[in-house]
C-alpha cells in the first residue's frame, strides 16, 4: 500500500515539475521567431554577410595599398617609365620590386575568388595565400639585396608581411565564428518556430473536435405546454 502511495506521489510530482516546461514552450511567440527566421533568410538572399564584406573590402585594400607603395618607389627612383621597364621587362629577383605587387595580386584573386565568388566557408584558401607570401617574402628578404636600396627596401616587404597576416586572423577569428554563430542562431529560431507551430496547431485541433450539445426539436413546444397544464383550473 505504502508503495502504491509513493509512486502516486512520484507520478504527480513528475507531472507538476513537467507543466513549467509546457508553459514555457506554450509562451514562445511564433510572430517574433517567424520574423527573426525572415531576417536572417534576408541576409541570406544579399549573398554575402556583413563581416565577410569587410574582410573582402581588406583585402581589396591589400592590393591598392601595395600598388600605391609600388609606384611610390618607382617615382622615387627616377620616373615611372623608365624605373617599370628596369623592373618588370629587366626583371632581377635581388634588385625589383614588381614580384612583392605580383603577390598582392595573387592574394587578392585567391582571396576574391574562394572568398566572394564561391563563398567558401573554410580556412585553407586563406592558409594558402599567408604561407606562400611568407615563404616568398622570408626567401626574398634573405637572398636580394632590398636592404641595400634605402627604406623601401624594408617597407614593401614589411607591409605585405603584414597585411597576409592580418587577413589571416581576420578570417579565422572573425568571419568564420561569427558565420557559424549566426547559421547556429538561424536552426534554433527555425527549429523552436517549427515546434511552437506544432503546438498552436494542436491546440487548434482539439478544440475543433468539440461541439456544444443540439437542442432537441420541438422542446420549445413540449415545454409552453407543460406550462400551461401546469396553470390552475378557474
Amino acid at each position: 500500500m505504502n508503495r502504491g502511495l509513493g509512486d502516486a506521489e512520484n507520478a504527480h510530482s513528475s507531472s507538476v515539475e513537467s507543466c513549467p516546461s509546457l508553459r514555457d514552450v506554450h509562451s514562445i511567440n511564433p510572430t517574433q521567431l517567424v520574423a527573426r527566421i525572415e531576417s536572417y533568410e534576408g541576409r541570406e538572399k544579399k549573398g554575402i554577410s556583413d563581416v565577410r564584406r569587410t574582410f573582402c573590402l581588406f583585402v581589396t585594400f591589400d592590393l591598392l595599398f601595395i600598388t600605391l607603395l609600388w609606384i611610390i618607389e618607382l617615382n622615387v627612383k627616377g620616373g615611372i617609365e623608365t624605373t617599370l621597364e628596369k623592373e618588370v621587362l629587366q626583371y632581377d629577383y635581388s634588385s625589383s620590386y614588381f614580384d612583392i605587387f605580383l603577390l598582392a595580386v595573387f592574394r587578392f584573386k585567391v582571396l576574391i575568388l574562394a572568398y566572394a565568388m564561391c563563398r567558401l566557408r573554410h580556412w585553407w584558401a586563406i592558409a594558402f595565400t599567408t604561407a606562400v607570401t611568407s615563404a616568398f617574402l622570408l626567401a626574398k628578404v634573405i637572398i636580394s639585396q632590398l636592404f641595400s636600396q634605402g627604406a623601401f627596401g624594408y617597407v614593401l616587404p614589411i607591409i605585405s608581411f603584414i597585411l597576409a597576416w592580418i587577413e589571416t586572423w581576420f578570417l579565422d577569428f572573425k568571419v568564420l565564428p561569427q558565420e557559424a554563430e549566426e547559421e547556429n542562431r538561424f536552426l534554433i529560431a527555425q527549429d523552436a518556430s517549427e515546434r511552437a507551430a506544432l503546438l498552436h496547431s494542436g491546440v487548434l485541433s482539439d478544440g475543433q473536435f468539440y461541439s456544444p450539445p443540439e437542442s432537441v426539436a420541438g422542446s420549445d413546444e413540449e415545454s409552453e405546454e407543460k406550462q400551461d397544464s401546469e396553470k390552475p383550473v378557474v
